[in-house]
């Protein structure tokens, strides 16, 4: 495989979008094409509204090995305005998500380390293949981490397990993601790719409305405080209920039928 080929895949299939790390050869590590590709494609599915889930995974036998060492790390070289950046991309990959009001699965088919583990960290749901692990594994290298994983890993599974997991850089297999919380499911490989994309379509099922503002709720909670919270949450539901989608919950539960959602 050469980078004349898509770095990055997007397909659809009732109503999800799934976005496919296409540098199988390097276990999905990051150059730069890659970087500027995700960030892409996950505003496009971010404001395209028959998009109402995303997928992110990884062709090959890896999810994403993290930034490609193979290749010169331009993070101290280039212009100013690229050595000032405050994000940088792998800040992008992460805002890119965590702002994207589309509940977001990461399917976790291979490798997730580094970069690739916080890739994972971000998205919303994960979903984990039974021979995959996921590795922080920047000590390894003799480097701090970055792509949010201080912020997400101790969130998902408290203070205590995470350093643990990021100061020894050990990596967890999918059994252990599963018990600890990191995983929300966890599949053979050979039935892994129809089980993401059902669970995924499950969720495109849903009432595009509430989800968005239950996703924009629960990443707030992080950095507000309860009175402000509880505000949020009431302005939220008042326009659920001011919505089409509740109405027809409700007709379709007097009527003993699944409700069918159109985000209206």
């Amino acid at each position: 495989m050469t980078d004349s080929l898509p770095l990055l895949t997007a397909t659809s299939a009732d109503g999800v979008r799934t976005l496919t790390l296409n540098r199988p050869d390097r276990l999905n590590a990051v150059n730069p094409a890659l970087a500027e590709a995700l960030p892409r494609a996950m505003q496009d599915a971010a404001t395209d509204d028959a998009v109402r889930a995303i997928v992110i995974t990884g062709s090959g036998r890896g999810f994403c090995a993290g930034l490609d060492l193979s290749e010169p790390v331009p993070i101290n070289s280039g212009p100013r305005v690229e050595r000032l950046d405050p994000y940088y991309w792998v800040g992008r990959w992460v805002l890119s998500i965590m702002s994207c009001e589309k509940p977001v699965i990461a399917a976790v088919n291979g490798a997730a380390a580094g970069a690739g583990f916080g890739l994972a960290l971000a998205c919303d749901i994960r979903l984990v293949q039974s021979d995959a692990k996921c590795t922080a594994g920047y000590v390894r290298r003799g480097l701090s981490p970055d792509a949010g994983v201080t912020w997400t890993l101790p969130r998902l599974i408290g203070h205590a397990r995470a350093m643990e997991i990021v100061l020894t850089g050990r990596d967890v297999l999918a059994d252990e993601a599963e018990r600890i919380g990191l995983a929300a499911a966890v599949y053979a490989p050979d039935v892994f790719a129809e089980s993401v994309q059902r669970y995924a379509s499950r969720l495109a099922a849903g009432p595009p409305m509430a989800l968005a503002l239950t996703k924009r709720l629960m990443i707030n909670s992080a950095s507000t405080t309860l009175d402000a919270q509880l505000r949020e949450e009431l302005t939220h539901i008042k326009s659920c209920f001011a919505s089409a989608d509740v109405r027809e919950a409700l007709a379709a539960f007097k009527e003993k039928r699944v409700p069918v959602f159109r985000g209206e």
